[in-house]
């Protein structure tokens, strides 16, 4: 009910071109803020909700202090390393692994009960290395409470700290297909064959 009448809570309208594709550009009445006046009346400590969530996950974290719950379920969004998205952030504006990372934040929150498989596919694309050693604290996590990471990866970083390596090759495309070598990181970075091992040994 608090939405903004004109565009419907979508924070923008579509303007219709002739001849030419349409264009979506701010709306006219809320100018983005996706809610209308009444709403925007209402306030948390000086803020209304269009500048909640306009803050960024790691700004939402410092503003409520004195909110627990909100703090707890902030704070797993962060050592996923996606500290950096703002609150009211479209899905649609999401990569791949920012999609994958957050559906990996509810999991952490939800209480575990272990025997659940998790297939990630290539979770730290866009993470700072920092972000990454994170990452990998949370998926360590799911691990120790009796679950089971699958991850796709070409970061060597995390391919070195997996239980068990599959490496797919020898080359790319036609020339792919074959397991080369499977086993311990160890032993995948000591396979001559592996074109992986050769860059895995660097961890070690």
């Amino acid at each position: 009910k608090g939405r903004c009448p004109k565009c419907e809570g979508e924070g923008f309208v579509m303007v219709e071109l002739l001849f030419l594709p349409s264009v979506y550009t701010p709306c006219p009445v809320c100018h983005g803020s996706r809610y209308n006046e009444k709403t925007l009346e209402i306030t948390y400590d000086d803020k209304n909700i269009a500048q909640v969530l306009a803050m960024t996950v790691d700004e939402a974290f410092d503003f409520f202090e004195s909110e627990p719950q909100i703090k707890r379920a902030l704070d797993v969004v962060r050592q996923v390393g996606l500290g950096y998205l703002r609150l009211g952030q479209p899905a649609t504006e999401l990569s791949g692994g920012e999609a994958q990372r957050i559906k990996l934040a509810t999991e952490l929150q939800r209480a575990q009960h272990g025997n659940t498989l998790y297939v990630l596919d290539e979770p730290t694309t866009g993470l700072h290395p920092s972000d990454v050693d994170n990452l990998l604290i949370q998926l360590n996590k799911l691990v120790d409470q009796g679950n089971t990471v699958i991850v796709i990866e070409h970061d060597m970083h995390v391919v070195a700290n997996s239980d068990w390596v599959i490496d797919v090759g020898p080359g790319a495309g036609d020339e792919g297909g074959e397991i080369v070598v499977c086993g311990p990181a160890e032993t995948v970075a000591g396979e001559p064959a592996s074109q992986t091992g050769k860059y895995l040994a660097a961890n070690f």
